[in-house]
């Protein structure tokens, strides 16, 4: 990020400007972030699947998942919004005209927001929508009754009552099951939805600092930021894995969004160093402030968002199993502040 100082051009400043070292750290940073959030995303999937059919798989999973929506909330209010406010707040943007008028960042992060509102509302009610179409086979009264088309029988009459349940508790106990399924299944539709829309928010976030990376000539700058990521990357994995295993999805996405959130960073880097390098293009640039204060206003809206609505209400006030449980509440919510403080911890070095 561009200062608005006057400092040493010939101190600090240009001995860090080095090209060739800076591209030697960012190949070097490739391969770190993609080893970190392979094993990041992974290592929750794999859990999972291992502690799968024994007793404390729910409760591991529920674990992982408050740990999870700490990472996220905090990624979103102490990593990505502060980075867009100083994006759009800098000295070559703040003296002119919209950007000095007008609270960009936060105004686009409220769009992100309502955005994920948006989605949310829309995967719902098509689920719901779904559900709600009826069930049944009709009845043909004739073949009950006989060819002749007389009364029915009494034991296709016994059979129609049996089937329509309307005197019976048999029909009531498969009214009960069926609603149970069918909110069973509407939930993990739900938790597909809200981690697909988390792996877009968090995609949106990886290539912003890959690209911003990728861009810099700055060594000072890349050498921690290599660390950082790489813890980053970390925790951000275990947080989008968390919720990947608790959906349930099928072995071929699972390896695609695990695939797709391991490649985005380094892509990311690959692509500013390709920028750079065809264009000239200035990471530090009004145009190039713009864009990454913009998209991370947005990434930033949408993961708040997700954490606070779709992990965090969901699991602690509608979640029968954690409600039952005040043992598990307060792990829950230990979990929760941990994933918090690993990430905004990292905020001291990126």
């Amino acid at each position: 990020m561009t200062g608005c100082g006057f400092g040493d051009p010939n101190g600090r400043e240009q001995w860090c400007r080095d090209g060739v070292a800076a591209a030697h750290l960012k190949w070097v940073s490739i391969g770190i972030i993609l080893f970190t959030s392979a094993v990041g995303i992974s290592s929750p999937v794999m859990l999972a699947r291992l502690f799968e059919g024994k007793p404390a798989y729910a409760n591991s999973l529920l674990l992982i998942k408050c740990f999870a929506a700490g990472v996220i909330l905090s990624t979103s209010l102490v990593h990505v919004l502060p980075d867009a406010f100083d994006a759009l707040a800098d000295c070559q943007l703040a003296s002119r005209h919209p950007w000095r008028d007008f609270p960009f960042s936060g105004f686009v992060a409220l769009l992100g927001a309502l955005l994920a509102l948006l989605v949310d509302i829309s995967a719902t009610s098509h689920a719901s929508a779904a559900a709600a179409k009826p069930q049944y086979t009709p009845i043909d009264l004739e073949e009950l009754g006989g060819k002749g088309g007389g009364k029915l029988r009494p034991e296709a009459a016994a059979a129609v009552v049996a089937m329509s349940g309307c005197h019976g508790h048999h029909g009531d106990r498969q009214d009960l099951d069926d609603h149970g399924n069918e909110e069973e299944r509407l939930a993990k539709l739900k938790q597909r939805m809200v981690s697909q829309v988390l792996e877009i928010g968090i995609i949106f976030h990886s290539v912003i600092i890959g690209i911003t990376m990728g861009m810099s000539q700055n060594q000072c700058s890349i050498r921690p930021l290599v660390v950082a990521l790489a813890f980053h990357q970390i925790f951000e994995g275990m947080g989008l894995g968390g919720c990947i295993a608790q959906a349930g999805f099928g072995f071929w996405t699972v390896g695609y969004m695990c695939i797709m959130f391991s490649v985005t960073t380094p892509m990311g880097i690959v692509l500013g160093m390709m920028v750079f390098y065809m264009t000239g293009y200035d990471d530090s640039s009004p145009n190039a402030l713009i864009l990454e204060g913009l998209l991370g206003s947005l990434s930033s809206g949408i993961l708040v968002y997700m954490a606070l609505v779709d992990l965090i209400a969901v699991d602690f006030f509608q979640n029968k199993t954690m409600s039952s449980s005040p043992r598990l509440k307060a792990a829950c919510y230990i979990a929760l502040v941990l994933g918090s403080a690993s990430m905004s911890v990292l905020a001291l070095w990126a």
